[in-house]
């Protein structure tokens, strides 16, 4: 009984191991020695997105530069971690641009998706390394009507109603 307990255990950790690896040996391309991402990942044409660095665990020493096709090059200093850059508004609509970052000699790239449209009401508020995300505005109901909220509160109702309905009927093998 015991080696059939050991012989699942194993063959468990060898089925997490193989799953996993692919996805490891995968992005050999973007590994690098420091993290980095773009945030948003998406974003509309004439928009702003952070351009984030790891640099906690020592992999970029210096400064870093970041390129694309869809804003101009820039350099984050050795003391910064994070840049803020404006995507150009002839971006394409649905296309994908490649960023790229660069540091001490090792490079890495992520995607950018270009949203379908340009942005519209007020500018979007830029990240401020200094501060930073400007967050809390807007309500806990923000994006739902009053249609949606009824419909969900009917929805509800309903259900706890069936519930209680099916739980008290007395079914006609009870003898009463």
């Amino acid at each position: 009984m015991r080696a059939i307990r050991v012989a699942s255990a194993a063959l468990l950790g060898v089925t997490a191991l193989v799953l996993t690896a692919p996805a490891a040996v995968a992005k050999g391309d973007n590994i690098t020695p420091f993290g980095f991402s773009v945030v948003p990942s998406t974003v509309a044409p004439g928009g702003e997105v952070g351009l984030l660095l790891e640099r906690n665990h020592g992999g970029c020493k210096g400064s870093a530069t970041v390129t694309s096709g869809v804003f101009d090059t820039i350099t984050i200093p050795a003391h910064k971690s994070q840049a803020t850059v404006v995507v150009d508004r002839d971006a394409r609509p649905g296309a994908v641009y490649q960023v790229t970052f660069t540091c001490d000699g090792v490079s890495g790239s992520t995607g950018l998706a270009i949203s379908g449209g340009r942005p519209v009401g007020p500018t979007p508020v830029p990240l401020n390394p200094d501060r930073g995300v400007q967050a809390g505005e807007g309500g806990s109901f923000a994006g739902f009507d009053v249609k949606e909220l009824g419909l969900g509160a009917l929805l509800i109702a309903g259900s706890v109603g069936a519930a209680y309905h099916f739980s008290r009927r007395r079914t006609g093998d009870d003898g009463a």
